[in-house]
């Protein structure tokens, strides 16, 4: 029989918890009844919407036991405060397999995906553990760490922010042995008075964490690599590097596109030097800044001693995330249209890229593009919607929507014959950008979480008139 996740003896050692009722064994730890499985421990986090409210719920759809900081009924660890408690619970799980190698991955852009192709490889070479979706703020991390089982051999875990001081002690609780910063940019700006200088120190946060002589991942080609650089090495850090130019540890050649691996999209080929190293090899994600972003990826699984034909092997068998450009067929009546699907999230440097991928495609028909609105970007907002104009002209896009009052912007500053249709929100053009489809065109969706991308992308999917294809 499996070893249990957690004994209530080990959370009480853990937390410092008393407990109430009987002894229990969870084998997973939830937050969310909604996804709560029979077995978890369930965490009664406090916020707008109490956790203690829903023990009972939890409990009746399985729930091995509670943490918890008020009375509630069945077997519960008792503590003082919850967060602080799935903390203790985390660094626990830290500790009792000292063995595991962690990395870490922060940065403006790719954070998830990147976060996911290292977990592939991970699970190629043994026992792995790491994030899912974006589970990377004060609640999200060490709740992945609670997670992890006792034998877990190696682990990877997404680590955002917003503001400074965020990612301070989640690096902290981690201790990464090995830590990558994707890029830098201009992302949740507007909670920096110092713009794009306080968001590249804030993710240099990171390093602090660092386990000692561990290494750090860093994008050569970004404008504060130098900034970067000097953090990692001010903490004892390791630095590697990748990049475009000579000298990098990984050092990206080229990266084209190519036609139909068999699994109904398209692929793209990475030619690159590893350690002064030729190295070419496929890759199922398409976008451009994957280039760089296997870079990334090949130095981390190194990092965390994966042997360097396992890694080839995960990045060759790598989807792309949902809502992160994954790309679908949409039938119509008379022929279909490809559907990129980059609707999760965006900001000026994400956008920038999915747009010159866009630029390279070969398509039978037109390119189109539904965007809305990039949010926190503080007082020049307009101004980096509006600069997306050139992009787009660059590309040679046929059709541009956009919704939102931030992309008004970029609307005003399109060209008519490039206006396709603009509402103030992404629900009234969902429809527009629906009906404009035709078969032959690539149709690709981007936009911030929050400003609702997603809506245009399900309205999309939707027109397939194939039986159980829509979603």
């Amino acid at each position: 029989m499996a070893e249990p996740l957690w004994t209530s003896a080990e959370i009480e050692a853990a937390t410092g918890g008393k407990l109430s009722g009987k002894a229990f064994a969870a084998n997973g730890v939830s937050i969310d009844t909604r996804t709560l499985e029979r077995g978890d421990l369930f965490v009664a986090l406090g916020g707008v919407r109490d956790g203690h409210a829903f023990v009972d719920q939890a409990r009746d759809k399985g729930a091995a036991g509670a943490l918890a900081s008020q009375p509630v009924s069945g077997s519960a660890v008792m503590v003082q405060d919850t967060l602080k408690g799935l903390e203790r619970l985390g660094e626990a799980a830290r500790d009792r397999a000292p063995a595991a190698k962690r990395g870490a991955v922060t940065g403006s852009v790719g954070k998830t995906s990147v976060t996911q192709a290292i977990m592939a490889g991970l699970m190629l070479a043994g026992r792995a553990h790491s994030s899912v979706k974006s589970y990377n703020n004060h609640i999200g991390v060490p709740l992945t760490l609670a997670r992890m089982p006792r034998d877990t051999e190696r682990a990877v875990f997404e680590i955002g922010m917003n503001h400074e001081g965020e990612i301070r002690p989640l690096t902290r609780m981690v201790r990464p042995h090995a830590a990558v910063v994707t890029t830098v940019g201009p992302v949740h700006t507007e909670n920096f008075p110092d713009g794009e200088t306080g968001v590249a120190m804030a993710k240099a946060e990171v390093f602090e964490g660092l386990q000692p002589g561990g290494v750090a991942v860093l994008n050569a080609d970004n404008r504060w690599f130098d900034l970067l650089k000097a953090e990692a090495e001010a903490v004892g850090a390791q630095v590697r590097t990748f990049g475009r130019a000579e000298g990098c540890d990984a050092r990206l050649i080229d990266f084209q596109g190519a036609p139909n691996l068999g699994r109904g999209g398209d692929h793209a080929v990475v030619q690159a030097r590893f350690h002064g190293k030729g190295l070419d090899f496929p890759i199922l994600q398409t976008g451009m800044h994957w280039g760089l972003n296997s870079m990334a990826v090949l130095l981390m699984l190194e990092a965390l001693d994966v042997d360097l034909g396992d890694s080839l092997a995960a990045l060759g068998s790598f989807e792309p995330l949902e809502g992160r450009g994954a790309e679908r067929a949409v039938q119509l009546a008379g022929g279909a249209f490809t559907l990129i699907d980059e609707s999760y999230n965006a900001n000026p440097v994400s956008m920038a890229s999915a747009i010159a991928t866009l630029g390279a495609r070969k398509a039978s028909g037109r390119k189109v593009v539904a965007l809305t609105d990039m949010l926190e970007l503080g007082p020049q907002a307009g101004g980096y919607h509006a600069a997306l104009a050139q992009p787009l002209a660059d590309a040679n896009v046929d059709l541009v929507f956009a919704a939102g009052p931030l992309m008004k912007s970029l609307w005003d500053a399109l060209p008519p014959t490039r206006r396709g249709g603009y509402a103030e929100q992404a629900a009234d053009l969902a429809a527009e950008v629906a009906r404009a489809a035709e078969p032959g065109d690539v149709v690709m969706v981007k936009g911030s979480n929050g400003s609702k991308a997603g809506l245009i992308a399900q309205a999309l999917a939707r027109l397939d008139v194939r039986p159980g294809e829509a979603g």
